[in-house]
């Protein structure tokens, strides 16, 4: 007889009855677990990250201040100070009109360029109206009569403290690039880091397209001053291999997450030689800024640097909005093309040349660095003609009257172009 016959067996359904007992007790779990979510309604039906207007990488970086905050600032005073930048509304002004009383200068100058320097800052500083500090890395003297004529000297404070490591540089960036917050230690709701790029396209790949370059000058808005004065001491310290004074702002502007405005009035002209293709092109917005005048040939023939731009000035003094901004009409029956630069020069060219060609700067400069070709530039520019019946004639300003001047009077001379200015005759 067969033993397996009589060897007890786990029958099947035994584990049929398990299986489906296991599926029951799975199923009364989980309606267990879905009517919490039934029966009570969340405490924030909206799953999505909730929004801020001050929500940025800034706060990120703030967190981060007050960790690394130096031990003598009082913890307490800390978020109040930011609350207040990022809550509190600036009071309402009667006038909002930027004007220039509203305009805070940083000027970061060396006491040894000091004497050379000075002189174009005359140029167009006005006492009483104009607000500044020159920061300088030790004393200069000062004459009685040059003590109303110039902003204030200070010096800056002692940068011996910070990194750098760069081996091509010098450590006044550091001083330099403190500049503002230096400014603001004495004294527009939104956050704005305003200026331009270099006119050198690998001059932009060395440093960044996205950073405004110091020479020409930047400017930001009073709100974001007063953020940056909170941590640039720190962010610089982060930042010891970077070169100069600006790239140094930039890396704080990141880390705050403010980009750059462009504004093309700002110029760092990284170039050599003659100005007339740049200037006698400048776009239709305002002059803010000249940068290397020393390396640039002087803007008027026959005038030093110095007198040249005292020539531009006299301009200025009638129109600033609109110096040296371009213009061009056409002489259907001489067929000649004409460029105005106001307040610079006026540029006669033979034949029609169509507006978008004219807008373009004629390279008479070269390039920052001197072995690169016209590609080597940030902006489109067009030749030179060699062809003597090509090449425009110039006439540069000699004196500026009134800023209405329209009318070409004739002349016994070819080289001297007359102006009638009717607003001046009305004047009369």
């Amino acid at each position: 007889m067969n033993s397996s016959a009589h060897r007890p067996s786990f029958g099947f359904s035994s584990l049929r009855n398990i299986i489906t007992w296991f599926l029951i007790l799975v199923l009364l779990i989980y309606s267990l677990y879905s009517s919490k979510f039934i029966l009570n309604k969340p405490d924030n039906p909206d799953c999505s990250v909730p929004s801020s207007p001050h929500l940025s990488a800034k706060d990120n970086l703030d967190k981060d201040d007050v960790v690394t905050s130096p031990a003598n600032t009082s913890s307490d005073q800390e978020p109040a100070r930011k609350t207040n930048l990022l809550a509190a509304p600036f009071p309402e002004r009667q006038d909002t009109t930027l004007q220039l009383k509203h305009v805070v200068f940083g000027i970061a100058a060396s006491s040894s360029l000091w004497e050379s320097r000075k002189e174009y800052i005359k140029l167009w500083w006005r006492p009483n109206e104009t607000r500044g500090v020159v920061w300088l890395d030790s004393k200069v003297n000062v004459s009685k009569e040059e003590e109303g004529l110039l902003p204030e000297l200070r010096i800056s404070q002692d940068t011996s403290s910070f990194k750098y490591t760069h081996r091509q540089g010098k450590r006044s960036a550091l001083r330099i690039s403190r500049v503002v917050s230096e400014t603001l230690r004495m004294g527009m709701e939104d956050y704005y880091y305003i200026g331009s790029s270099s006119e050198s396209h690998i001059q932009n790949i060395f440093f960044s397209y996205a950073m405004a370059y110091g020479g020409g000058g930047f400017a930001i808005s009073y709100p974001l001053a007063k953020e940056l004065e909170t941590m640039q001491d720190r962010c610089i310290q982060r930042y010891p291999g970077l070169y100069g004074s600006d790239d140094r702002i930039q890396a704080c502007m990141a880390e705050l997450g403010v980009p750059l405005t462009k504004e093309t009035g700002f110029h760092q002209y990284d170039v050599y030689g003659n100005l007339l293709g740049l200037l006698g092109a400048h776009p239709v917005t305002p002059l803010v800024s000249l940068h290397h005048l020393d390396v640039v040939d002087p803007i008027f023939p026959g005038l030093d640097r110095v007198e040249s731009l005292r020539r531009l000035f006299e301009s200025a003094e009638h129109d600033t909005a609109s110096i040296a901004q371009q213009s061009f009409c056409y002489d259907k029956d001489r067929y000649w093309s004409i460029s105005v630069s106001w307040g610079y020069v006026v540029q006669i060219m033979r034949g029609v040349i169509s507006p978008r060609e004219l807008e373009m700067p004629t390279r008479t400069f070269l390039n920052w660095y001197k072995r690169a070709d016209y590609t080597a530039y940030a902006f489109n520019t067009r030749p030179v003609t060699r062809h003597p019946c090509q090449k425009p004639f110039l006439f540069y300003l000699s004196s500026s009257p009134r800023r209405d001047c329209c009318r070409v009077l004739p002349s016994s001379r070819q080289t001297v172009m007359y102006l009638w200015s009717v607003a001046a005759e009305r004047v009369k």
